[in-house]
Parts: structure tokens; C-alpha cells; sequence
């Protein structure tokens, strides 16, 4: 659909209004970040723990998302077996609930008084294997539905030739189904790692917010605002270069050319 060349005057005040509404926001946080301390308040020991923290947890979740979220993604799409919508009910849900009920999820599956800890003795909170396991719960399903979406539209038929080729169920998948939804995988690790980098909610509810082991750099932004809200700035507009950063990386996968 080609688009107009003016829009009624009514519905372009509301789209300036809904402009101004997520700009101005931002344009804030640009204005009150002393940029010339910007060096010295990332470089704090507050700062690299929380960044090397953030950077350990959103990688291990994104490349979990993966190695997990691949496979889901093509049973979802390219299999029928009963319990199809259940299995897709549970992997949107996080994309909905709020954080931190997934955190409190957690607790009563992986905590020291849940199941985890009732069947093996042992819990993951004040963990940074817990919080792995928060980011990778709320990071994942970015990943598996973009996924789907691929496998759905693909060619069949380039399967179906490699299986009258002689490939084995595995081989076909690995080396024909896997490559052709490539780009697709690659754009959901990106955003899978972006949302595992921002997550907050389940991280703190579940693993807690401990210096060096599950505070990362969402979690400082917040403790840090109460102490130097400076520090606050700057990692708040180091966040958000990464988010601009990830959208224009995948501008085409959101933003349709004309």
C-alpha cells in the first residue's frame, strides 16, 4: 500500500502527541548525562562488576536460547503431536507475565524451599547460575517464535530431496533446515541477548542482587540511582546505546522498505 501524501490534521497531532510521548523521555536522559564524567563513572568497580556480570549472563542465555530454542522452535512448526498448543501456550507466557512472577516461578521450582531443593537438596538463588537461568527463561521465546515463523515459511521440498538423497532425520535437519532459517536464528539470538542484557524483574526476585555474582548492570542502574545518580545516567544511556544499537542491526527485520 503506497502512503498518502498528508494524513487529516486530527490524526497527525495524535501521532506528534504519541512522538513527543516516547521522545521526550529519552531526550532527558540525553541531556542530564554528564558526559565529560562519562569515562570515569563506567569504569568504577561498581560498573565493571555489573557489566561483567550482564555481558556473562546475556551471552550464556542468548547461546542457551539457541541451542534450546532451535530445536522448539522447528517441533513447533514442522511437527503435529498432541499437547502442540500447550507446549506454545507455555513458551509465549513469559513474553506476558510480569517478570517478576516469573522470578517468584523460580523460586518454587529451582529455590532452596522448592522443587529443586526438595529433590536434589540444592537451590539456585544468589547464584549467577540463577541468573542465567532467569534471563534465559524471559530471553528465550523472542528467539523461538522468530524461528517458528521461519520454519513455517520454508521450502519443504529441499527437506523432502534430501531425504530421497539418502540423509538421515538429524543431517537433514542440521544441514539443510537449520542454514536455510539462518538469518532468522541470528536476528532472535540478537534480540534474545538484548532482553536477557535489559531483564530485571526475574533476575532480582529470583538470584537476588549481589555484587560480582547476579547484579547486573539493570540492577546497579537502580541501587545506583539512590546513591549517585550520575553513575545512574551513565549506565542508563550505555543500555540505551546497546538498544539502539540492536535496532538498527535488525532495521530490516522491523522497519519494511518501501
Amino acid at each position: 500500500m503506497t502512503p498518502s501524501t498528508a494524513a487529516p490534521r486530527p490524526v497527525a497531532v495524535a501521532a506528534g502527541l504519541g512522538t513527543l510521548l516516547l521522545a521526550i523521555p529519552l531526550l532527558a536522559l540525553l541531556l542530564d548525562v554528564p558526559w565529560i564524567e562519562l569515562p570515569r563513572l563506567l569504569t568504577s568497580t561498581e560498573s565493571l562488576d555489573a557489566l561483567r556480570v550482564s555481558g556473562v549472563v546475556s551471552l550464556v542465555a542468548a547461546l542457551l536460547s539457541v541451542l534450546l530454542g532451535v530445536p522448539l522452535a522447528y517441533i513447533l512448526a514442522r511437527t503435529d503431536f498432541p499437547g502442540r498448543g500447550i507446549i506454545r501456550a507455555i513458551v509465549t507466557v513469559p513474553l506476558i507475565l510480569p517478570p517478576v512472577v516469573t522470578g517468584v516461578a523460580l523460586l518454587s521450582g529451582f529455590g532452596r524451599r522448592g522443587w529443586m531443593g526438595d529433590v536434589f537438596g540444592f537451590g539456585l538463588p544468589l547464584t549467577t547460575v540463577g541468573a542465567i537461568l532467569a534471563a534465559t527463561i524471559v530471553s528465550m521465546p523472542f528467539l523461538i517464535l522468530s524461528v517458528e515463523g521461519a520454519f513455517r515459511s520454508g521450502d519443504g521440498r529441499l527437506e523432502k530431496m534430501a531425504h530421497s538423497l539418502g540423509a538421515g532425520p538429524l543431517e537433514t535437519f542440521w544441514r539443510v533446515s537449520v542454514p536455510v532459517v539462518r538469518p532468522s536464528i541470528v536476528a532472535g539470538a540478537v534480540l534474545a541477548w538484548a532482553r536477557a542484557l535489559g531483564e530485571f524483574g526475574a533476575t532480582i526476585t529470583f538470584a537476588g542482587s549481589v555484587q560480582g555474582v547476579t547484579r547486573t548492570l539493570p540492577l546497579e542502574v537502580v541501587l545506583a540511582y539512590e546513591q549517585d545518580p550520575e553513575r545512574a545516567l551513565a549506565l542508563s544511556v550505555l543500555l540505551l546505546a546497546v538498544s539502539l544499537s540492536v535496532l538498527f542491526a535488525l532495521r530490516d527485520r522491523f522497519l519494511p522498505s518501501r
